[in-house]
């Protein structure tokens, strides 16, 4: 398929990337499961071929990964999203993951990474890896590198505290939302967990009053009335909503003219419970008629995988 060739249907079209443990057989499972018609490790070279074929056989979804198995077409990437976006209402997702976690998940599969070569192993009477843990580090940096020109080419999704249900259900989240305009995600998180390496934006709330310390407050979260009627009551709360909202529209059309997909901005407390929360949600209100809106919260999605959303989080939050 080449520029002109038109296809007999619109296709919606999600490319899947990231670094190799990150999770992209869950995600490429949640687009299966959601109806995608889906090929894993699919060279770029290949994409328009596939895609004729898929819409010749009636699919109007499909659901590609591709990643560093694929390297030596990686670089065709960015060109061939540009141009997919023309004739399919394309999304891309980037998975990414921190290193100290990688090396745990391949711990636990005591599966290899595809750039570190077989017979590596230690021979170290108490080496738990299939291989040496330097060389899969190792692996894992030079993917990085590898991947480096296409990981913001759409939604970059940080797998590092997720569970496998909250990956899903943030994939068809992102593929549910309209292509054709730029896509706002506010995400709310906690930084005794970490930051979050996803986001395009981070503000930090925790200089803000915090209803952890009102008895009646510590049990709810952002999103429960008490704790917004709070919040909404002290001046600081307020000026900083109206300072991230502020800065948001000034820069907003400027990225819009990037043909920028996703911009994330996360927002982050001590527990990601409150504070942070709140903002979040009210964030996703105020821009919810000037751009498609995604709000999630990294900690109570976590937490409603085990049934648990509003449940407290050890510590001030």
């Amino acid at each position: 398929m080449d520029e002109t060739t038109v296809l007999p249907q619109r296709i919606r079209l999600v490319l899947l990337s990231g670094v190799s443990g990150s999770g992209k057989s869950i995600a490429l499972n949640a687009l299966e499961d959601a109806g995608y018609y889906c090929v894993d490790n699919l060279p770029p070279q290949l994409v328009d071929q596939l895609l004729v074929v898929a819409a010749q056989a009636g699919h109007a979804r499909v659901g590609i990964a591709m990643d560093v198995r694929s390297a030596e077409g990686l670089g065709q990437l960015p060109a061939l999203t540009q141009r997919l976006r023309q004739r399919c209402d394309l999304h891309f997702i980037y998975l990414d993951c921190a290193t100290d976690m990688l090396v745990q998940r391949f711990s636990e599969t005591r599966r290899a990474h595809p750039l570190t070569a077989r017979g590596l192993a230690s021979t170290e009477p108490n080496q738990t890896l299939p291989f040496s843990a330097p060389a899969l580090i190792e692996a894992i940096e030079l993917e990085r590198e590898l991947l480096a020109p296409i990981a913001r080419l759409g939604l970059h999704i940080d797998t590092s505290g997720l569970r496998p249900a909250q990956l899903r259900s943030w994939v068809r989240q992102a593929v549910g939302v309209g292509a054709a305009q730029l896509t706002l995600l506010f995400e709310s998180f906690a930084f005794k967990r970490g930051v979050a390496l996803d986001a395009d934006f981070v503000f930090d709330v925790r200089m803000l009053p915090n209803p952890h310390y009102d008895p009646s407050l510590r049990g709810l979260t952002g999103r429960d009335a008490p704790v917004a009627d709070y919040l909404r009551s002290q001046a600081a709360v307020m000026r900083m909503l109206e300072d991230i909202t502020g800065f948001l529209r000034k820069w907003l059309p400027a990225m819009a003219e990037d043909q920028r997909s996703y911009v994330v901005v996360a927002v982050g407390c001590t527990g990601g419970q409150h504070r942070s929360v709140f903002l979040t949600e009210e964030l996703g209100r105020r821009f919810a008629g000037a751009c498609s809106v995604l709000v999630r919260h990294r900690e109570l999605d976590a937490s409603a995988t085990i049934g648990a959303a509003s449940r407290p989080h050890g510590g001030a939050t």
